[in-house]
């Protein structure tokens, strides 16, 4: 089979936007990726054991209210406000106690279990966490990112810290639920932004000077 015919794998597009050499792009795998975490724990301390010791991780997750507009025989609906929904990320609870000495640091930063004293600030105890997909470079050749999530204002809102059970051959891990603040979308770490976060402008519709709340 000649290998030209690889290009038709893939759904045909007609028009002016058809292209004779485009096949089916490569997507982003679930399993190549990369999270770190800036301002986690103690200041100072390096996060490079949780980076190594991450499971799983979701990617943002955003939703929007409804405003409902009553109007002669219908309704009309418009854009609310919107919310971020809390992050979920699994580490595993290594045998040398880092992860979980670095979990409870972050604790400790948001409330003071022992004196039973919080945090002056939001800020004091607030971090970054970061969300790479990957290429899957390796070793001698350095990973590409593909693209960077960047969860600003985090906080961990519950730490569940796994079971013992006598009849699992399972690992000891500690699920973190973590609330932030906004999610911006980059090319990769300190680049450009790309999706979510950025600049389109204030898109104003032609015609639109009455500011219309419907549209076709």
């Amino acid at each position: 089979m000649p290998i030209a015919s690889l290009r038709n794998f893939t759904v045909p597009i007609a028009g002016a936007q058809a292209s004779t050499t485009q096949g089916l792009l490569m997507p982003k795998l679930k399993y190549r990726f990369r999270v770190t975490m800036d301002g986690f724990g103690v200041a100072g301390a390096p996060t490079t054991e949780l980076t190594k010791q991450v499971m799983n991780v979701t990617r943002p997750d955003v939703s929007f209210e409804t405003i409902n507009l009553p109007i002669y025989n219908s309704t009309v609906k418009i854009l609310g406000k919107h919310t971020w929904a809390d992050a979920k990320v699994t580490l595993r609870d290594d045998a040398s106690g880092i992860v979980s000495r670095k979990v409870g640091e972050q604790l400790q930063k948001q409330f003071d279990f022992f004196e039973q004293s919080s945090a002056q600030s939001a800020i004091d105890y607030k971090f970054r966490m970061r969300v790479e997909v990957l290429d899957g470079g390796n070793g001698g050749f350095e990973p590409v990112t593909l693209e960077s999530f960047e969860f600003l204002g985090c906080y961990v809102k519950q730490a569940t810290y796994a079971q013992g059970d006598y009849s699992s051959n399972e690992i000891m891990d500690i699920a973190l639920t973590i609330t932030y603040d906004n999610a911006i979308q980059l090319e990769a770490p300190g680049g450009a932004a790309s999706g979510v976060g950025v600049n389109v402008g204030r898109v104003v519709r032609p015609g639109n000077a009455q500011g219309l709340a419907s549209g076709g």
